[in-house]
């Protein structure tokens, strides 16, 4: 894996800025240990010393946004939590990562899980709960172990449990692992979920912050949100506003996967190219270009290399037609057939529909007979209209972010690559060929040409 600290002084344009990252090279970086020598619980220390409506205004003011997708002030989601309502309050962490390229929050948690035990510490101090929640996507065991350590090592520290540093804040921490439902990233089957029932979403309002968790106020945050806080805390929030940009200030972790030479985790300040970090990564695997990729998973409208130096920001992203989602960056070369990648991603999304709502389910199912058949060689022209008038009819309209997500592939290959969709048509089947596009095909073709005469 590809960690930003150790690209960091290779780089000669100094772009990136570990900060979550700024230690996972080093030996035992999950220990509390090690985090206690990188200024861990300074910035928990520092809350503590503040109200916590200080607090609240102090996050809301860095201008820290959501990186779980939506880019939601984070502030501002605290400070939705009516106060003095007589209820119990909860903080939930969304650690459910599932949607194909999202690879933030999973490395983030197994090399340094303090930073989120700290965040969570810090939240729960300003939105006055007692009780916090890490819901984990449950097939990432080595995670789940390495959580449940860092949990039992900050309550023998004194960081969780009663009378937190002497402060008389009381909070304890629940590590929840899910069972593998991608459905279970939306916050509202997140809850339900945890609650014990069938993950499913919630018709709102009311909304989490007045009825969420055991119809409670809850906040439900990404990993990386709330992995973030401490270092604000700890730096100031003038730091923290001098990355990224006006409105998409601070630092975070870009996934670049794919066609690549040095695919990882590159921590830097939002508004940073992909073009920048491909020259620092080595670029695209060698002896191919750049074909299509995503700015924030296979949820988000495809870009080109047109693309390239689109600033990776949520202002920049969301004006050049996409979202910069989870920055999960999954690059394709020209071997790859968009047809085939898209009819992958649609499969994943009719197979992890819960069925709820009738535009999300019955309309990836539809795409994915389509698109099989389009793939296969035995489409008809007919069929580009149809699959565009059914990602149209879930569009908006299903009762989750799934069947938005469903149909983002579909309109932005058909935008950009319609041309090889008739291709497909009129050739009856697939002009690539997917050996083509693997990682191991240009060793192949070094070692045996004759297979590929």
């Amino acid at each position: 894996m590809t960690v930003a600290a150790a690209v960091n002084e290779t780089s000669p344009e100094k772009l990136l800025s570990p900060v979550l990252s700024a230690f996972w090279d080093q030996p035992e970086s999950w220990t509390l240990e090690t985090y206690r020598r990188h200024d861990g619980y300074q910035g928990l220390r520092k809350a503590l010393a503040m109200s916590p409506d200080e607090v609240i205004a102090y996050v809301k003011d860095s201008g820290l946004r959501g990186r779980g997708g939506a880019g939601f002030p984070t502030g501002m989601k605290w400070q939705f939590i009516p106060q003095g309502d007589g209820k119990p309050h909860y903080l939930v962490v969304n650690a459910d990562e599932s949607e194909p390229g999202t690879c933030k929050d999973i490395p983030l948690l197994f090399a340094n899980p303090h930073s989120l035990i700290e965040g969570m510490l810090i939240a729960c101090y300003a939105i006055r709960s007692e009780h916090a929640f890490i819901y984990l996507r449950g097939e990432t065991v080595p995670v789940l172990r390495r959580l449940h350590e860092a949990v039992r090592e900050a309550r023998a520290a004194g960081y969780l449990g009663r009378n937190v540093l002497g402060s008389g804040l009381d909070v304890d921490i629940t590590v929840h692992a899910g069972a593998g439902a991608y459905i279970c990233g939306e916050e509202t089957a997140l809850l339900d979920s945890l609650e014990g029932r069938r993950g499913q979403p919630r018709l709102r309002p009311p909304f989490p912050a007045v009825a969420g968790l055991y119809a409670c106020p809850t906040v439900v945050n990404n990993v990386e949100s709330i992995a973030s806080v401490p270092a604000i805390l700890n730096r100031g929030k003038e730091w923290f506003r001098s990355m990224g940009s006006e409105k998409s200030p601070g630092f975070t972790l870009y996934s670049l996967s794919g066609h690549v030479a040095g695919p990882g985790q590159y921590e830097a300040p939002l508004g940073i190219t992909l073009r920048q970090l491909l020259e620092m990564s080595g670029g695209m695997r060698p002896g191919h270009r750049l074909k299509f990729w995503t700015p924030g998973g296979s949820s988000t409208p495809m870009f080109t290399d047109e693309h390239l130096d689109v600033p990776l920001d949520y202002e920049a992203v969301g004006a050049a037609g996409s979202m910069l989602g989870t920055k999960a960056l999954q690059c394709f070369d020209e071997t790859t057939c968009v047809v085939r990648a898209v009819t992958r991603w649609t499969e994943f999304y009719a197979h992890e529909s819960c069925g709820k709502c009738t535009p999300c389910r019955e309309g990836t199912y539809w795409l994915v007979q389509l698109l099989r058949d389009i793939e296969a060689g035995k489409g008809r022209m007919a069929d580009l209209d149809k699959i565009n008038d059914i990602a149209d009819n879930i569009n908006g309209k299903s009762f989750c972010a799934l069947g938005d997500g469903a149909a983002s592939p579909i309109f932005s290959s058909l935008k950009y690559f319609r041309e090889e969709y008739e291709r497909h048509i009129t050739g009856k089947g697939c002009p690539f060929d997917p050996a083509a596009s693997t990682v191991w095909a240009d060793d192949t073709r070094t070692s045996h040409p004759e297979v590929h005469a």
